[in-house]
């Protein structure tokens, strides 16, 4: 497997609900992008934790103004690819399906259920087509960091584990509550699907970091999902999150890309490069450059 060793790592950090900035930035900048997508979310923020690049992106926009459906992913995703983002970590809230995952515990997920039906969900088509491998959806080198820095501040953190990612903006019925436990589910929510695939064709390593908030409502003893709760348990988390973020950064640095993530479209555009529109090829350049030379 390629080895790509980096001057400089540039993280990337998408914040979910309560999560609208990042504690400890330095040098700030922000930047207000255009992508062939149309907008991102909200203005990027680009500064320094410790030594470590990091670009931060509000997933819902400052004063969360998107749903869930509403979120423009492809160009949350393609915004971070222009700004030098190699590693991309999403921080959302979920709900809890398992007994062991308590409210309050985070957990850094390694495996992923689509059940949504509204969202574009990749950069490709318009003349070019691309199957990347979803398999591993996360680059398991990262979610060890991530899950290593996140038990630094003594909060209980489960490595491992599936997210369901369901439409919304409703939250589940008891039925599907139960039919999703059923499923193997570990947690669920709303947005990071969509993410991690993009993640992937833009060759980011890509891991998750979830702030379980409550159990849903398949739990005889919880009441239903009450979204007052869910904001108080948040805001508890939110500084563990943010501490975790800190500790990511400082743990990884410069570091060896010794991970399939950076060649992850190597052998997945299978459409003729002499018949790639040029509009397109032009449009993707910031993904697909280096298999066009």
């Amino acid at each position: 497997m390629a080895r790509t060793v980096l001057d400089k790592t540039v993280l990337g950090v998408i914040g979910g609900s309560g999560f609208y900035q990042m504690k400890g930035l330095t040098a700030v900048e922000q930047l207000e992008l255009t992508t062939p997508f149309g907008r991102p979310s909200d203005r990027f923020f680009r500064g320094k934790l410790g030594q470590c690049d990091v670009v931060f992106l509000s997933r819902h926009g400052r004063g969360h103004r998107l749903m869930p459906s509403e979120l423009n992913f492809r160009a949350n995703i393609f915004g971070m690819k222009q700004l030098g983002v190699d590693h991309l970590l999403s921080v959302s809230t979920a709900g809890s399906m398992k007994e062991e995952l308590r409210p309050g515990d985070l957990v850094v997920p390694d495996q992923f259920i689509d059940h949504t039906c509204k969202r574009p969900a990749t950069f490709f088509g318009d003349g070019i087509v691309a199957h990347v491998s979803l398999a591993d959806p996360v680059c398991a080198a990262l979610a060890r960091e991530v899950a290593q820095a996140a038990g630094e501040g003594g909060t209980t953190v489960h490595q491992g584990g599936v997210y369901l990612c369901i439409e919304g903006p409703q939250f589940s019925t008891r039925a599907e509550s139960n039919l999703y436990r059923r499923w193997g589910a570990s947690v669920i929510s709303m947005t990071a699907m969509q993410e991690a695939r993009l993640a992937r064709e833009a060759e980011m390593c890509y891991a998750a970091l979830v702030l379980v908030t409550d159990y849903d409502c398949w739990h005889e003893s919880a009441a239903a999902v009450d979204i007052g709760e869910i904001l108080r348990v948040m805001r508890l988390n939110v500084e563990h999150a943010q501490n975790a973020v800190a500790s990511l950064a400082r743990r990884i640095g410069s570091r060896v890309r010794d991970c399939a993530c950076p060649s992850a479209l190597r052998d997945a555009i299978v459409t003729d490069r002499e018949v790639i529109p040029s509009a397109v090829a032009a449009s993707l350049r910031p993904i697909i450059g280096k298999y066009l030379r």
